[in-house]
């Protein structure tokens, strides 16, 4: 499509909506407004348009608004809880230091419009401004009510280091990369440090280009209470009934819900069976020298295991590492005496250990020296001391709750 022939008939210009559902309620909560263009001959989506730097930017703008307006006059139809998404490049709402966008809202505010139904989607992959200064308009725009959600995370994570600072209402993740399950790992830890993030700041998860089940079952395993996508809904000019959905989400989260359910009961049986084994052997070897007990627990565990460790309450080492290569098992002394406190959660497990008399198994993490997924069995041994059991990829493929 020829921008020209678009920057001339602006007129031609309208908007498209996307729904977006909720996991509370499994109902339409929000639409996307989406740019087309209608020629003689067809529909065409403007995302290029709007893409295409060669192109002013003032024309770009004009375009903007006037699919905004066409989009808040429809919206007057919605529900007053109903949330409108706004897409804004960076560049673009700092081309006027987002002067018009806020005098569009307002001017409909005073026609009824509520200002906290509008989220402004903000787009920064390729700002080429102050960051100081576009934040400085976003929190601007917070003390009228409107809503902020950082767009495209999960695409690359170069903008997790200031949402903190931005603190938007809304984060909004890209599932695009996560079309087959042999996506990279670094992706699903991209992911689950978003989540992480959501939670700590307060914000909400929406998950963007849902195409495929598995995806929304990712989507909601991942702490995600807002959707969107084809495979929920395509885009259409016109509002649709909020509860389309309704009974095809309550199913599929009864689903989510049951496999989950499945693969905890799993996990906690085999925490509870191993447990018991090391209860067993630990009461049959406990007067055994220190690393003498440690090789016989590594020969046991041979097709379980591929480290084994001890260390005291305060995190340090107290014995080598005893390592499993090339089908023995080694003994690697450089590790005595290295002290482990600074990891995630290791004192707060030992707190849990020397509570609870009982051997804990960590969730999924890449090991830093062999690259795998692997889980940690830790089980207190003795008096201030914790053995601490590196369980290899393969075995959890093996067993069902484990990956």
């Amino acid at each position: 499509m020829d921008p020209l022939e678009i920057i001339a008939n602006v007129k031609c210009v309208f908007p498209f909506f996307q729904p977006i559902f909720s996991a509370d309620e499994h109902r339409i909560i929000g639409y996307e407004v989406l740019g087309r263009y209608r020629s003689d001959q067809e529909v065409v989506s403007l995302g290029p348009f709007f893409q295409d730097d060669s192109i002013p930017e003032e024309y770009r703008l004009e375009v903007d608004n006037a699919i905004l307006k066409k989009a808040l006059d429809k919206s007057f139809s919605l529900e007053e809880d109903v949330l409108l998404f706004i897409n804004r490049d960076a560049d673009l709402i700092m081309y006027d230091h987002g002067e018009q966008l806020l005098e569009i809202l307002l001017d409909y505010q005073e026609k009824g419009f509520s200002l906290n139904r509008i989220v402004i989607e903000i787009t920064e992959k390729n700002y080429s401004g102050t960051m100081d200064h576009l934040d400085h308009l976003l929190n601007y725009y917070k003390t009228y009510g409107i809503k902020i959600a950082v767009d495209k995370l999960g695409a690359d994570s170069t903008q997790l280091d200031r949402i903190g600072q931005l603190a938007p209402n809304i984060l909004k993740v890209d599932l695009m990369a996560l079309r087959s399950n042999t996506v990279q790992q670094s992706f699903h830890d991209i992911l689950y440090s978003i989540s992480l993030l959501s939670r700590k700041i307060g914000a909400t998860l929406l998950f963007e280009n849902i195409e495929m089940e598995f995806q929304l079952q990712f989507a909601w395993r991942n702490g995600g209470r807002y959707y969107q996508g084809f495979y929920l809904q395509q885009p259409s000019p016109d509002f649709i009934d909020r509860d389309i959905l309704k009974i095809k989400l309550r199913q599929k989260c009864h689903q989510f819900i049951s496999y989950e359910k499945k693969k905890l009961e799993s996990f906690y049986q085999f925490t509870d069976q191993f447990n018991q084994r090391m209860q067993q052997f630990v009461g049959k070897n406990k007067n055994q020298l220190q690393n003498d007990l440690l090789k016989e627990l590594a020969e046991r565990l041979t097709n379980i295991a591929f480290r084994l460790y001890i260390c005291d309450h305060e995190g340090f080492q107290q014995s080598p590492n005893i390592f499993y290569r090339d089908n023995q098992w080694l003994v690697q002394n450089e590790y005595l005496h290295k002290n482990w406190s600074w990891r995630p959660y290791f004192l707060e497990n030992i707190m849990k250990m020397k509570s609870i008399k009982k051997g804990i198994l960590s969730d999924l993490y890449t090991d830093i020296e062999t690259g795998e997924m692997i889980r940690t069995f830790s089980y207190p041994l003795r008096e201030d001391e914790y053995v601490f059991i590196d369980m290899s990829y393969s075995f959890l493929f093996e067993h069902e709750g484990l990956l």
